[in-house]
């Protein structure tokens, strides 16, 4: 009873995330027994990331200042829980994609074929997914704590009191990229918090597929 009424309640709050799970789970599940283990959870992870990313960005382009307030009150009670579940499987993807890739060499041309395109397709999804979810997390804590604080959470150029997902995404994805903040400040002590572990993980994401790449570029030479 109380799985149910948890499931209902996730399905309220998070219809996205659950339909992704879903999704994942079923092609997991539907896979053929041929492919390995590994196989077919990463297939089932790439089905689960690429649908939720699919369907993060497409609320972010079209939302409002005004629905991103009333998200943030809806999904108050999981972000802090989401977002680590999502970066938790970010970085686990990583270490799957050296396991994957390491039982690529003793597989024929055709098949080493798909290795690759399975390990690519894990990385770019799991690398654009990371800093997506701390796009939905800054903007939810921005609208959670109260546009109207001074200071506010994050101080956008322009005095920009009501900023969209967009510009969420600007912050995000520049520490991600770049590890910087770039022209936007950070007013309040529990943003600075999330800033500085995304920041950490993602050096740490950023340094395994440095390390990932010279791995697959020393096999290629050998």
């Amino acid at each position: 009873m109380h799985i149910r009424s948890s499931l209902k309640h996730y399905w309220q709050v998070r219809p996205r995330l659950l339909l992704s799970v879903g999704a994942g789970l079923s092609c997991f599940l539907l896979l053929p027994a041929q492919l390995s283990l590994l196989q077919r959870l990463m297939i089932g992870w790439n089905t689960l990331a690429w649908l939720y990313l699919l369907f993060l960005w497409r609320l972010m382009l079209v939302s409002t200042p005004q629905h991103i307030r009333q998200i943030a009150r809806r999904q108050d009670e999981s972000a802090s829980t989401v977002l680590a579940l999502v970066s938790f499987g970010c970085l686990v993807s990583i270490l799957a994609i050296l396991f994957e890739l390491s039982s690529a060499k003793q597989a024929s041309d055709s098949l080493k074929t798909l290795h690759l395109a399975l390990t690519g397709g894990t990385l770019a999804v799991s690398w654009l997914l990371l800093p997506t979810a701390f796009t939905m997390h800054y903007a939810h804590q921005f609208y959670r704590q109260g546009a109207q604080q001074d200071p506010l959470p994050l101080l956008f150029p322009g005095n920009l009191t009501e900023p969209t997902y967009l510009d969420f995404a600007y912050f995000s994805f520049t520490i991600a990229v770049a590890s910087q903040t770039a022209d936007v400040a950070v007013g309040a002590a529990e943003v600075r918090r999330i800033a500085l572990v995304q920041s950490v993980i993602s050096f740490v994401f950023n340094m395994l597929i440095l390390g990932l790449s010279i791995n697959v570029g020393a096999g290629l030479l050998s």
